[in-house]
């Protein structure tokens, strides 16, 4: 019993299991994925919280594409605790995210690189370190999560568009994270 209370004790420190502290009440999970995954966008590790596509999460409405009346997330949530630093991956500039609308909360960033084709969205922001026109580069902090629009708790939500385009044109954000495992 001891040996076990020790173990659990070793892994909270070392961060492979959730902290009771770190865990917001609000989050649940719609995917059967439990793993904890690290990434150069984001401190620590985390697990998914809505994969992107098909989802049973109640804040989408149906969607043709799905069955069973369930909505589709064009984008990836990772649960994470209010304030947990965002890092760019690759670099970018931030522009304007006037036409997003509130479902992104109030700082959403958007971040285009015309060089690999796509706009990224950062959604869920507490404070943001870069504003449209500034030139984000790779390790730079760019912003905290958030729980800022968002009903379901404090998230990052990751979305991958064309340049310039609308939801429409979201893909497959999954790659450009670089998930990697905790083992």
């Amino acid at each position: 019993m001891l040996r076990a209370a020790v173990l659990v004790l070793a892994l909270l420190l070392v961060g492979l299991l959730p902290n009771a502290a770190e865990a917001d009440p609000r989050w649940h999970f719609y995917t059967s994925d439990k793993t904890r995954y690290t990434s150069p966008w984001f401190s620590g590790n985390h697990r998914i919280m809505v994969p992107y596509g098909c989802t049973s999460a109640p804040y989408y409405d149906p969607d043709p594409r799905c069955s069973d009346d369930h909505g589709y997330h064009h984008g990836i949530d990772v649960a994470m605790k209010c304030g947990t630093k965002l890092y760019a991956r690759f670099g970018g500039v931030v522009v304007s995210h006037a036409s997003l609308g509130p479902a992104y909360g109030d700082n959403p960033m958007l971040i285009r690189n015309r060089h690999r084709g796509y706009d990224l969205l950062i959604g869920h922001t507490r404070r943001v370190f870069a504003h449209p026109g500034d030139r984000i580069h790779r390790g730079e902090k760019i912003a905290l999560a958030s729980d800022n629009g968002a009903p379901d708790g404090c998230h990052l939500h990751f979305e991958k568009r064309a340049v310039k385009g609308d939801l429409d044109t979201a893909t497959w954000p999954r790659k450009l994270l670089h998930l990697t495992p905790v083992d």
